[in-house]
């Protein structure tokens, strides 16, 4: 039994340079593999992430016209998008929909799980299974764990303040670590996995109904009954082959607490119930009502960001917490030329670095510094300034922002970056996450957020709040964008007051497009020497499958 899945595992990589990705966007029908997105390296092109030093040629952007989905020889993997789960304000507005399965042990739980998942069909979707939450055992109990002589099946045995606290957040939406547990030697592994971006939860475990406060947090309750005989065979056939048990220990354990637990605890919370599926897995009648239900939960929490922030906070003044560098004739100058439509392309990147480097160069100084004293090679004592934080962090919002990324680095040494990848729905005009990878311990740096251009801001929105729900401080967040039009600039200071915005200009107009005016077209594309297809967005765009 899989002591926790997603649609996607990502959050289970590392890489050498401490990075953790968290996505859940992908599901794979093997339900093995690699599913990440960086696992279709092979088989999906992709964007260059820097200009390529060979004569530069234009190609073109691929429109949204194929289903939301990349076939390989092995699996399906989806990549549709997971919209807005906040309002304009900022804060969170629907939280994810939790189903719980409970039921004895082999009970075909995980199957049911995993039958709802494949029938809902919809993106970012996390199962959680209690087995991940067993206490840590003390070397005593480890001894009677070796003997089959520990009780599992018990109350005791899980740890229900780490499980409430982690369903909790992952509920409201927020990026948590949950353990996993090692069942041959009975503890938890050094490394715990990531999971973040659940539209829906489906929680699984034997007394998943035992606790009050769970029950809370439980959208939907599911009893799975399947016959005592039939559990005991899988039980035998799991523990022999997954768990490494001898027969004779596996049924000696069964008959001293697991059969008594079931009728003393998980039996009974049959009663709080709201659907009884016998014959687990195999009852499709009983699966089609859940994802009925689930899918008509999830129509209703549908929300609309974009269009909200294109009427708001007009005629407002520009917030306190904007610093737009001062237009000197050589940044005006710099504008001229990348704004030119007859600009060819090596001018534009040229020039678009230079206005980043001087960006990057201005945003580093709203850094909290402290006063330090070091020693000059003559033996004076000069006074100077250091970072009082821990560290900085780059993190590009994925296509254009990731311009900005080698101007960062030129000027912070051995910076960590991270990505986020935002794509506007062409369907519902949405902005939807698709992919994020971000350095571990985010939440103890100082972020630079970079997209080249803002035009309502839904797409910065949207990574702020993604930053947020890794515990980023907000006042430790700095959006830089090389052009922002006003709304932008409003609707990400109305809803994070704490936010830093740094620009080199702020353009006054949006128009019905949620185009820029006068504007810089649309930087990616002049940037990648991509075109754009017809109905192309200026800013808060995403990278092209």
């Amino acid at each position: 039994m899989e002591t926790i899945r997603s649609n996607c595992k990502a959050d289970e990589q590392r890489t050498d340079d401490g990075m953790e990705a968290d996505m859940s966007t992908s599901r794979s029908d093997s339900g093995s593999g690699d599913d990440s997105l960086d696992g279709l390296s092979k088989c999906v092109p992709r964007c260059p992430l820097t200009p390529s030093l060979t004569p530069r040629k234009r190609t073109t952007s691929q429109s949204k016209t194929e289903p939301p989905l990349l076939r390989t020889n092995k699996r399906t993997i989806y990549t549709a998008g997971r919209p807005p789960w906040y309002n304009v304000t900022g804060t969170t507005f629907k939280e994810a929909f939790v189903i719980g399965l409970c039921g004895g042990s082999a009970s075909g739980k995980t199957t049911v799980a995993n039958k709802i998942i494949e029938a809902l069909d919809v993106p970012w979707v996390v199962l959680l299974s209690m087995d991940s939450f067993y206490k840590v055992l003390n070397k005593e109990e480890q001894e009677l764990a070796a003997k089959n002589e520990y009780n599992f099946d018990h109350p005791d045995a899980f740890d229900f303040e780490l499980l409430i606290t982690v369903l909790r957040k992952l509920k409201k939406g927020k990026s948590v670590k949950v353990p996993v547990y090692d069942f041959t030697s009975h503890c938890r592994r050094k490394e715990w996995k990531t999971v973040y971006g659940a539209n829906v939860v489906i929680f699984e475990g034997i007394l998943a109904f035992a606790n009050k406060e769970l029950l809370k947090l439980l959208d939907m309750k599911v009893f799975v009954d399947t016959d005592s005989d039939i559990r005991l065979i899988r039980r035998l056939k799991r523990d022999i082959s997954q768990r490494g048990r001898d027969i004779s220990g596996i049924i000696k354990q069964y008959n001293k607490f697991v059969k008594p637990a079931f009728e003393q605890y998980i039996e009974p919370t049959v009663q709080v119930a709201d659907i009884v599926v016998p014959r687990g897995g195999e009852n499709f009648v009983a699966l089609d009502l859940i994802v009925q239900h689930v899918h008509s939960q999830l129509e209703k929490r549908e929300i609309t960001v974009r269009s909200a922030l294109a009427s708001a906070h007009q005629g407002q003044p520009l917030p306190k917490t904007l610093s737009v560098m001062e237009s000197t004739p050589q940044v005006r100058g710099m504008h001229t030329i990348i704004r030119n439509k007859e600009t060819n392309r090596d001018e534009f990147i040229f020039y678009s670095k230079r206005l980043m480097r001087l960006l990057i160069e201005h945003a580093l100084s709203f850094l909290p510094l402290k006063s330090v004293c070091v020693e000059t090679p003559q033996g004076g004592i000069y006074e100077g300034k250091r970072l009082s934080g821990k560290r900085i962090t780059g993190v590009s919002i994925l296509r254009a922002g990731e311009t900005m990324e080698q101007a960062l680095m030129a000027v912070c040494k051995d910076i960590r970056l991270g990505k986020i990848l935002i794509q506007t729905n062409q369907d519902t005009g949405e902005p939807e996450l698709h992919y994020l990878r971000l350095p571990k311990d985010i939440s103890e740096d100082y972020v630079i957020l970079m997209d080249s251009t803002v035009s309502t801001g839904a797409a910065a929105l949207m990574a702020v709040r993604v930053l947020l729900d890794h515990d980023v401080a907000e006042d430790k967040i700095f959006l830089l964008s090389l052009l922002m039009a006003e709304m932008g600039v409003h609707s990400v200071a109305y809803a994070f007051p704490k936010v830093r915005i740094i620009t080199t200009a702020v353009d006054k107009e949006v128009n019905d497009q949620f185009h820029i005016i006068p504007g810089i077209g649309n930087f990616g594309d002049r940037y990648f020497g991509t075109d754009a297809p017809p109905d192309w967005c200026e800013s808060d765009e995403g990278m092209d499958f």
